[in-house]
């Protein structure tokens, strides 16, 4: 008997839609998928060996511009993009597919490189579109992705939690749950993936008030598409009364207001025989404390025993 699958945390047809509706101006608000894009394009600009064919998934319109095209250019070959969204797409540099990452349609070992630039953070099952990523990837190739980390807009969630608390009795979800840096290295060992690094880039962007920041993220397509998110439109003093909690909590001497984006940077190689390996527990040859030029205590002496 097939187990049932886990219940969707992500309604990922509302996603679609409201990247479509903001697909006509999301150059405009692309700023976070870009910063994190840019520095991926360094990153693989570091790596001494070149990848003939690449995958681009997610990110929206006129990532490859300014520096990072020059960085890839020199790295890259043939390169297609993808998004979720069908009009997205359309305004991708071509090649570009409309396609789904929870169901990659890559064949294996297609590809020499993936990269994944703020989109990953919507998927129901991030341990198996990465296993997906890997399965699509030759050996050796690699892999990098960006997504929101958990401290991204904290103070937004913050804000609404109280102010919902205090005229309605109670909180609902409004803000999705994000990964770590550790929760991203251990899902791509998990995943397949040999030497999983990751890091985090954090960055405050400052607002004249709440609904300028909200009225981004709608720019971005990325308002919260939890599954059990309530279907009832949140009354406008809902809103009236976090933006003041905001304000009254973040803002800076001269009244905006603080919005903290934390990008976690994620990346492996599919393995290969010639990668490095770690050496068996048992096998070094040299103490630690030699090394550091100490005297080596053991567990019982520091017990006292």
């Amino acid at each position: 008997m097939t187990p049932a699958a886990p219940p969707a945390l992500f309604d990922r047809a509302a996603l679609r839609r409201r990247r479509d509706r903001a697909a006509g101006r999301m150059t405009d608000y692309n700023f976070l998928a870009q910063r994190a894009f840019d520095d991926m394009a360094d990153r693989v600009a570091s790596v001494t060996r070149n990848f003939d064919r690449t995958a681009i998934l997610g990110g929206g319109p006129d990532l490859l511009s300014g520096a990072a095209a020059g960085l890839l250019s020199d790295k890259t070959g043939w390169i297609i993009r993808s998004d979720l969204s069908p009009r997205v797409a359309t305004r991708l540099e071509t090649p570009a597919l409309a396609l789904d990452e929870e169901a990659l349609p890559l064949a294996a070992e297609c590809l020499d490189l993936v990269l994944a630039p703020w989109g990953l953070h919507w998927t129901n099952d991030l341990p198996g579109a990465l296993v997906q990523i890997n399965h699509a990837l030759k050996p050796d190739g690699f892999f990098a992705c960006a997504l929101p980390g958990g401290a991204t807009l904290t103070e937004l969630r913050q804000s609404l939690m109280a102010a919902e608390s205090e005229l309605m009795g109670g909180v609902t979800a409004r803000v999705s749950p994000l990964a770590g840096t550790f929760d991203m290295a251990a899902l791509l060992q998990r995943a397949g993936f040999a030497m999983p690094v990751a890091d985090v880039d954090r960055i405050t962007v400052r607002y004249d008030n709440i609904f300028a920041l909200m009225a981004d993220l709608r720019g971005m397509g990325e308002t919260s598409v939890l599954a059990d998110r309530p279907r009832t439109a949140a009354p406008r003093t809902l809103f009236v009364r976090a933006g003041q909690i905001y304000a009254e909590r973040f803002s800076d001497p001269d009244g905006r207001i603080r919005a903290t984006f934390e990008i976690i940077h994620a990346a492996g190689w599919a393995p290969h025989p010639d990668q490095p390996k770690p050496k068996r527990p048992g096998s070094a040859t040299h103490r630690l404390a030699d090394a550091l030029g100490v005297r080596e205590t053991s567990l019982g002496e520091k017990a006292g025993r």
